[in-house]
């Protein structure tokens, strides 16, 4: 179903509030790496916590650390950043279709207010900019965030080839529980590969709730996803991939040690995943715009249980 005017009148108006603040010149830029809408952000910061915080439980200790506290640091920036080089890397690529769709016309690119080549040379200025806050860390943490770039590349393609984009999106935006457990200890294990794993079905059950706002337009102009592969079976499968994801992060917690308190703690964050799906009408566009953004505070759920799980582990 395609969105709802009012409703995306009533955003942008909340999502206008600050950024008509700022100097008319800085505005498009601003809209650009949506930082008015922050939810994009708060959805790559979280992993790169867990992987942070999981990092800290694979050396028996708490994350407790002025070291913890800056990575953490440098892991919002980057989010910031990245997240912002990679709505513009989209907008470039995606001009045609965003035209196409109604929640998206409206875009810096696609309503001319950025030229494409603008666009260009402020990617390679954030890229820049994330590569400033990516040598802050090890090699290994280096060359790790750098093949992320592949990912990043590949992903606006996507939909135009599988119904399934949203699982590529999964493997893009959650590489932080990679990269933050290699900033942590110089190293990938199985544990942060099974919460890698246990983030990609998370990412693939939220966006499929995401998805279902452009179902009309997408189907129109023939862009693919889970959203409309599913269908009005959504429901359905966005619970087994929020049941596949507590299930892989809790298992992650567990080979790292945290114990059972780890996993008492992890009731929280799946009882408001199940509460996602059970309140989801997929044909609402209103209410699958307000579960997606509810995702931050299940980001912030887990991110809790890793925390207080490696001060009792």
């Amino acid at each position: 179903m395609a969105a709802n005017p009012q409703v995306l009148k009533t955003t942008d108006a909340v999502a206008r509030s600050w950024v008509e603040a700022m100097p008319p010149a800085l505005q498009p830029y601003l809209r650009l790496m949506r930082l008015d809408r922050p939810i994009g952000t708060w959805l790559l910061f979280w992993p790169g916590i867990f992987g942070l915080l999981m990092g800290a439980a694979a050396q028996g200790r708490a994350f407790n650390s002025w070291n913890d506290v800056w990575f953490a640091v440098l892991f919002g920036i980057g989010a910031i950043i990245m997240r912002g080089a990679g709505c513009t890397f989209n907008d470039i690529v995606d001009r045609d279709i965003d035209a196409k769709v109604a929640r998206t016309r409206a875009r810096p690119v696609v309503s001319g207010a950025i030229s494409v080549k603008r666009a260009w040379l402020f990617l390679a200025g954030l890229c820049l900019a994330g590569l400033l806050v990516l040598v802050q860390f090890n090699l290994f943490a280096i060359e790790l965030g750098a093949a992320s770039l592949i990912l990043v590349a590949i992903y606006p393609f996507m939909k135009r080839v599988t119904w399934w984009p949203q699982a590529w999106l999964g493997l893009t935006f959650n590489w932080g529980a990679l990269l933050g457990f290699a900033a942590q200890t110089g190293r990938v294990d199985a544990a942060d590969i099974i919460l890698y794993a246990g983030c990609f079905f998370w990412t693939l059950g939220y966006d499929t709730i995401y998805a279902h706002q452009d179902v009309d337009d997408d189907a129109l102009i023939g862009v693919k996803s889970t959203a409309r592969l599913f269908g009005k079976d959504s429901p359905r499968w966005i619970l087994m991939f929020y049941a596949a994801a507590f299930a892989l992060i809790a298992t992650a917690g567990l080979c790292e040690h945290l114990g059972p308190w780890f996993l008492a703690l992890m009731v929280l964050p799946a009882v408001h995943l199940f509460g996602q799906v059970r309140m989801l009408r997929p044909e609402n566009a209103e209410l699958c715009l307000r579960l997606f953004r509810s995702n931050r505070d299940a980001g912030a759920l887990v991110a809790g249980a890793l925390f207080v799980a490696t001060f009792l582990q």
